[in-house]
């Protein structure tokens, strides 16, 4: 059990992380079309929680 909690965090956090990259490449315009900042992408990805 305490096994796969482990194994789905480490695949949230590799999601997460890859989803920052993503965002973190694409230019400030298309950033404002999606309606997030640069500063709010770890918020838009892991969301108010930081979940």
């Amino acid at each position: 059990m305490a096994k796969m909690k482990v194994l789905e965090k480490i695949k949230r956090f590799s999601e997460q992380r890859r989803a920052m990259r993503e965002l973190s490449a694409l230019d400030d315009h298309v950033l404002r079309d999606l309606g997030i900042s640069r500063s709010h992408i770890p918020f838009a990805v892991k969301g108010a929680r930081g979940n």
